[in-house]
């Protein structure tokens, strides 16, 4: 997914999982944007297709009444000005260095270029080092692609919009940008590190140009000689030194690094024109600063191309998974199996909000015949389900769970279903409420007893008053159940 959609994706991602209560974005508006996102793109679209058209419609919608959120999208996109800026600063820079040598004299020791290669160098080696220390993983940025990534890529302060003076829409809104922020930026690292590296790898190329470009226009401007002087180094030791340092501008040249006479006899007070040591210097600049820097700059800008044009999107996550159903597969077909409990017309009339509520206004909703206790072999033989959607098995909390009726029941139910079929386990404690409406003690250690019984088996217990369903929290529940258990870790 390229980085615009992906962006507008964490948004409606962001929306549509913090605001839990319905207050920015309803069930209707939901449902709305999935059914229009599907008529735009096609029932023969690919799933990343589908996603990004129904985060522009959701921004699109969504901005009619709370601006503030897609106004945060606008400030978290990447601003290319910034790079162009530090790129043409750099160049600024690099030609406004006020001169090469003290009293229009380069020491041909100490020319402040000096201190510009050896600082290259040292990147170029940090570079490699940490290459092969790291061999392709990922490291947190320097301080300098760092500084250039908040500059460039994060948004401003958040607008206060009157039409989301309410305190508690107030609220909401600024827990989904802030949770837009931290994904957003969790999952464009990679991609803003390959950017700043270019950037940064540019303006290092731009800062050298900028230095070479001084140096002949003030060699125009001014006569600069060349001398040098030490108090522990001879002429041939800093030949020797010079033949070093310059040997890539003398490759470049053609000019030789002159031989010990002649720095002999331009040891200070002497000197010499600077001409031959500027051009040696400025081949040098090119060699080891810009040449090496422009490579690494299109590598980095290759890496960026490709990671813009394909940002991972988690396609399996509950969230993803939810919304692909009903575009794949039209309206979520969901399978209720009670067990020893007869389901009264409250209960049912919360199943539905339920289903409603997390899987769209459109999702059908099958209640089955409830299999008697200790009945498990009859319900056996009624054959494998259909698979086309999540099956639900639905317990009383007022029934003890025991391993030989409901955890029987849960291991037939698990044989018949496709493996691709979700399965999630409602507890309702409406009739448990009722017969101990204020035994809380009672309540928590009979849901801890259903949770344990579950966990044994990697299930996880979805606990709900069927009657007055608290809407959010089964939400959260359900999205929590269908990510499924933490894979299990071997020990140490």
């Amino acid at each position: 997914m390229d980085e615009f959609s992906a962006l507008e994706v964490t948004a409606m991602r962001a929306v549509e999982t913090r605001d839990r209560a319905r207050l920015l974005w309803t069930d209707a508006d939901r449902s709305w944007a999935s059914r229009a996102a599907a008529e735009v793109v096609g029932e023969h679209a690919e799933a990343p297709t589908f996603i990004a058209r129904r985060a522009r419609l959701t921004l699109e919608r969504i901005g009619e009444t709370h601006p503030s959120l897609p106004r945060a999208v606008r400030a978290l996109r990447w601003r290319p000005w910034v790079g162009w800026s530090i790129v043409v600063g750099a160049l600024v820079l690099g030609v406004a260095v006020d001169r090469i040598g003290g009293a229009q004299r380069v020491n041909l020791l100490a020319p402040p270029v000096f201190a510009l290669l050896a600082w290259n160098l040292g990147v170029y080696v940090a570079l490699a080092v940490g290459y092969v220390v790291r061999y392709g993983g990922a490291r947190p940025p320097g301080p300098l692609r760092a500084l250039v990534t908040r500059l460039a890529g994060r948004g401003g302060r958040r607008d206060r919009s009157p039409l989301a003076a309410a305190p508690d829409r107030e609220a909401t809104i600024t827990s989904c940008i802030a949770a837009l922020t931290t994904d957003w930026s969790r999952r464009a690292a990679p991609l803003y590190a390959a950017r700043s590296a270019r950037i940064l790898h540019w303006a290092a190329a731009a800062l050298a140009m900028g230095v070479i470009a001084g140096l002949y226009l003030r060699g125009l401007a001014f006569e600069y000689r060349a001398g040098w002087e030490s108090t522990f180094l001879d002429a041939a030791q800093v030949r020797a030194l010079l033949a070093v340092a310059l040997a890539p501008g003398s490759w470049l040249t053609g000019l030789a690094v002159p031989g010990v006479a002649e720095i002999e006899a331009i040891r200070t007070p002497a000197g010499e024109s600077a001409a031959r040591w500027l051009h040696l210097l400025a081949a040098s600049i090119l060699a080891i600063v810009v040449v090496p820097r422009l490579v690494l700059a299109a590598g980095a800008g290759l890496v960026e191309r490709y990671r813009a044009g394909r940002l991972p999107l988690p396609l399996a996550e509950p969230y993803f998974q939810r919304l692909l159903r009903g575009f794949r597969g039209g309206p979520v077909r969901l399978r209720v199996i009670p067990y020893s409990y007869a389901t009264p017309p409250a209960a049912l009339a919360g199943l539905e909000a339920i289903a409603a509520r997390v899987f769209g206004g459109s999702a059908a909703l099958t209640v089955e015949a409830p299999v008697a206790y200790g009945d498990e072999d009859t319900f056996a033989r009624r054959g494998g389900l259909d698979g086309q959607g999540p099956v639900i098995a639905l317990f009383n909390l007022t029934a003890t769970p025991e391993e030989e009726a409901h955890g029987a029941f849960l291991s037939v139910l698990t044989a018949r279903r496709d493996p691709a079929q979700p399965l999630l386990v409602f507890v309702d404690q409406s009739a448990f409420r009722a017969r101990w409406p204020d035994d809380a003690a009672r309540l928590r250690e009979r849901r801890v007893l259903w949770d344990d019984f579950l966990a044994a088996r990697r299930l996880t217990a979805i606990h709900v008053d069927l009657g007055a369903p608290d809407l959010p929290a089964a939400d959260a529940a359900i999205d929590a159940a269908l990510a499924g258990p933490e894979p299990e870790r071997d020990a140490p």
